[in-house]
């Protein structure tokens, strides 16, 4: 009872420390590789001289953005491909640690050494034992903080992808056809 007199109370940061301990966030990098070669072939057959625009609408600490940042610049071999990716999650803290761009070696073991050699620095002295995701991909991303729950999403509605992998399966038969039916609009 206090506790939940402390959530309702006005002003109260604690709202977002109760919905960051209740996330689930697992992720990797290139998770079902098979989507990224998808999104591949997609992008490289709708490109017509213009930005794309993709959502990832569960980014946990950034590895399915920065995977999709990768396939778009595997897709035009370009460290800025004409790309931009709009990452979100509820998590907060999630969003900090994914805008840091940066990770343990053993989340990225399952990486090839060319595209983790090309894509990625390692890190040396005090950082040895981590990696950083190349400044030029990190660019290609804008982190936010949205509720798929809440009926305003500040994203474009003419968006070419939408990545929405990791959260859909914590919602229930009803959930998941009422935020399906509010992504179908947003893509071109």
């Amino acid at each position: 009872a206090e506790y939940l007199d402390r959530l309702e109370r006005k002003g109260s940061n604690e709202w977002e420390s109760f919905v960051n301990a209740l996330t689930t966030n697992l992720t990797s990098f290139f998770c079902e590789a098979h989507h990224f070669d998808i999104l591949k072939r997609q992008i490289r057959g709708a490109w017509s001289k213009r930005r794309m625009t993709i959502w990832c609408s569960a980014a946990s600490t950034g590895e399915e953005p920065y995977s999709i940042a990768i396939a778009a610049a595997e897709a035009f071999d370009t460290l800025n491909p004409p790309v931009q990716i709009i990452a979100s999650d509820l998590d907060t803290n999630c969003l900090a640690e994914a805008r840091k761009g940066v990770y343990a070696l053993d989340r990225v073991e399952r990486i090839e050494a060319p595209r983790l050699a090309r894509f990625f620095q390692k890190g040396t002295g005090s950082q040895a034992g981590l990696v950083r995701v190349r400044p030029e991909l990190v660019r290609l991303i804008e982190f936010r903080r949205i509720n798929l729950l809440e009926p305003n999403w500040p994203v474009p509605a003419s968006l070419d992808a939408i990545f929405c992998r990791n959260v859909m399966i914590y919602f229930d038969k009803p959930m998941q056809y009422k935020v399906l039916s509010r992504f179908a609009p947003l893509l071109k």
